[in-house]
């Protein structure tokens, strides 16, 4: 699995917006073959920060979402509202997605 973990500043006047600006992308990527999960979160300290954490099947599976239309179409659309260059965390990792937290289970 392929991991990435993205970073994005955006400027003020967009933070409110920003989700709507990537909407179509994620849509997108999220019915890609090769994505297992695609999900936004705002920072809670810092309202004008999004991170991004993305997985993909394998090599295979990056590369033609990186090579998309809709992927062109996504870096136009966020060049705008960004304030600095984003910052990634791409690694390949073993397994398909997400695993259960050891330390952690829902009080009964």
């Amino acid at each position: 699995m392929i991991f990435i973990a993205v970073r994005f500043t955006v400027r003020p006047e967009y933070s409110d917006r920003w989700l709507d600006i990537v909407d179509d992308f994620t849509r997108a990527t999220r019915a890609e073959p090769g994505n297992l999960f695609y999900d936004w979160s705002r920072s809670v300290e810092e309202p004008n920060r999004f991170t991004l954490l993305e997985a993909f099947a394998d090599a295979d599976a990056g590369a033609a979402h990186v090579a998309s239309d809709h992927f062109r179409a996504g870096m136009e659309s966020m060049a705008t509202a960004i304030a600095t260059t984003p910052e990634i965390i791409n690694v390949e990792v073993p397994g398909q997605g997400w695993n259960e937290m050891a330390e952690l289970k829902p009080a009964r």
